[in-house]
């Protein structure tokens, strides 16, 4: 320990506190610590430094076994956020979005004796089967599902859609499409809200939303509806994927984009640049996300804090404008 403190220049007691992750270290001198650690391939012995700290500087994660962008992106945003502070992660996977799944991945974490657990949670009702599991440890959700009795990080999904409707009625679009995804997941909801609000606040006519999954095939078979009606001059899709299978189907169709049709997606995947054409998106900063939820339960770990308090943090996301996007053609404005 003094051979990282020389090196880092700092004191015993600084390496001290960010081999046990304490919050209370300046961030630059946290990562010039873990520099020094790691120049000087210096281990800890989590096994001794448990027994005397009665600390496993541990953090439970229960994610979404999904091959879906959002929860896998959540996931390993919180898990690169914990590393970089010091924790290990513990991480329990669940296949089904229910209330047992939680209480039986909550259990198992805790019999790993995590400090804490961060849970991606795509419905409401796993955050109250998170807070029942969890109580007597810290604990926050990530993710659409949210409960005003559990502390929780998430997008604003609503301020997002809001975003993407109005840069197309900006660019002189009469009105936009809205292709959604299952009205089971909050997310999807709160997009169907940003989309018809934006419209009402212009005056635009409010068309039926199309849902379906959150699949390229279900974006590429409601596409297939729209392309068939001439008057659908701008799309707003739920999700990056959704938008990937509209755009084959206006291809297939002959409808060109953006001369005929703009289409705007929302996650702001890094594959979405690459898309033909490269898709405007709604960007959400998974790494922010990670950050927020590992603050809100420090917050609850560190001493003097409670595990119940409760507290939320909303981030909005911006508009990532490329080439699936323009003025609709002369006389459709």
């Amino acid at each position: 320990m003094r051979d990282v403190a020389r090196l880092a220049g700092v004191s015993t007691q600084t390496v001290s506190r960010v081999a046990n992750a304490h919050p209370h270290v300046a961030e630059e001198t946290r990562q010039r610590v873990l520099a020094a650690m790691r120049a000087l391939d210096y281990r800890l012995n989590t096994a001794a430094r448990t027994l005397v700290t009665q600390r496993s500087t541990t953090i439970g994660i229960i994610g979404y076994d999904s091959p879906l962008n959002g929860p896998a992106s959540m996931l390993y945003a919180i898990e690169s956020a914990a590393r970089s502070i010091g924790y290990f992660v513990s991480v329990a996977s669940v296949s089904r979005l229910d209330r047992r799944a939680v209480l039986d991945a909550a259990d198992w974490l805790r019999r790993q004796s995590v400090e804490g657990i961060v849970a991606i949670t795509p419905h409401h009702a796993m955050v109250g089967a998170l807070a029942e599991a969890a109580a007597p440890i810290g604990c926050v959700s990530v993710g659409g599902g949210h409960d005003e009795a559990v502390s929780g990080a998430r997008i604003d999904n609503t301020a997002g859609a809001r975003l993407a409707v109005r840069h197309l009625l900006d660019l002189g679009h009469r009105t936009v499409h809205h292709v959604a995804g299952p009205t089971t997941w909050p997310e999807a909801v709160e997009r169907i809200d940003g989309w018809r609000e934006a419209l009402y606040a212009a005056g635009a006519v409010v068309p039926r939303a199309l849902t379906g999954s959150w699949s390229a095939q279900a974006g590429y078979e409601q596409g297939r509806r729209l392309a068939r009606d001439p008057s659908v001059t701008a799309v707003f899709c739920a999700n990056d994927q959704l938008a990937l299978g509209v755009l084959r189907a206006l291809h297939e169709a002959g409808r060109s984009v953006p001369e005929e049709v703009s289409v705007v997606g929302f996650d702001g995947t890094v594959d979405s640049g690459h898309f033909l054409p490269p898709l405007t998106t709604v960007r959400q900063d998974f790494a922010a996300l990670g950050r927020s939820s590992l603050d809100l339960l420090l917050t609850q770990l560190a001493p003097g804090g409670t595990r119940t308090s409760v507290r939320h943090t909303l981030l909005i996301p911006d508009l990532l404008v490329r080439s699936s996007t323009a003025p609709p053609p002369p006389g459709t404005r």
